[in-house]
């Protein structure tokens, strides 16, 4: 009976503990840290940059109050959780660089973002953002803007002074034409407007010299505009998926491109799915070089 009941006790203690555990697999990281009495900055790791907090897919809906007293953090990701709501509070966090808030509800953004001088890189894609603020624009020191997968159809004229920004993608969203302010965006060197209600693309593409990747995938763009040609820095020029016809005779500029391109992946000239006009077809699949010798003669003759 002896060693029954210890059998038995030991059980009673095994589903106690399981128990116990189960319970304790509902706290949230923060919540345990606060349970134990320990101080919520144990949670922030400590790099050889930046120091960083990180609260990724923890499925909440709200952020905690304490992580606004955490003035040192400098890398923020909050991503794949269900915010809804942004709080003002997070203008406290000046010493942000990077901030994460990808795959959330967000449908809105606090103005108080402006305060977020130190801010280099800002990832708010996969939302549901109708508009940004103007006030973002303050944010001066902003290298990498992602807006992706939201319901973006214009960006405020106040984002032409992001004047060191040298990333955009707003890929995915319900833009008729790029935002005339990208255009004074001098600094770019990466574009990202896949994915649109695009039908042209501007003369002023040719204002941003410093552009190196242009993605403009499916869209419903009809012709290949010649001040593309301007862009010699190119070395991914992606415009698969349109409607495009014919090819500038001055594209043989484009030199930055390597080959035509089938991967997404790879650098060079992206340009299938497109109803182009025979012989361009037939040249496209002969390579570039043969593409841009067969351009070069057309102009000249």
């Amino acid at each position: 009976m002896g060693a029954r009941q210890s059998r038995a006790s030991s059980r009673d203690k095994g589903s106690k503990r399981m128990l116990l555990l189960g319970r304790r697999q509902k706290f949230s990281p923060w919540d345990d840290t606060l349970l134990s009495g320990r101080d919520p900055r144990s949670l922030l790791k400590r790099g050889m940059r930046h120091v960083s907090f990180s609260l990724v897919t923890k499925g909440m809906t709200d952020i905690p109050d304490f992580l606004w007293g955490l003035s040192e953090v400098q890398k923020l990701n909050l991503s794949h959780n269900q915010l809804r709501v942004l709080p003002p509070e997070v203008g406290k966090l000046t010493r942000i660089v990077v901030l994460n808030l990808c795959g959330n509800h967000l449908r809105s953004l606090p103005r108080e973002l402006s305060l977020l001088q130190s801010l280099k890189v800002l990832f708010l894609n996969m939302n549901c953002l109708a508009e940004v603020p103007a006030e973002l624009s303050l944010c001066r020191s902003l290298e990498v803007l992602s807006l992706s997968h939201n319901c973006l159809s214009q960006l405020p004229a106040s984002f032409a002074d992001l004047s060191r920004l040298r990333k955009l993608n707003v890929s995915n969203n319900y833009f008729a034409h790029i935002p005339i302010c990208v255009f004074s965006l001098k600094e770019l060197d990466f574009l990202h407007v896949g994915s649109n209600r695009l039908e042209n693309i501007a003369e002023s593409i040719q204002c941003l010299a410093s552009l190196q990747i242009f993605i403009a995938e499916s869209n419903n763009i009809h012709s290949f505009p010649r001040s593309l040609c301007l862009l010699t820095s190119l070395e991914l020029l992606n415009l698969n998926n349109n409607d495009i016809q014919t090819l500038p005779d001055e594209l043989y500029l484009l030199r930055g491109l390597a080959k035509i391109a089938w991967n997404p992946m790879d650098k060079g000239l992206h340009i299938s799915h497109n109803p182009l006009a025979k012989p361009l077809p037939e040249l496209v699949e002969g390579g570039l070089e043969m593409l841009f010798s067969y351009l070069k003669d057309k102009k000249h003759n």
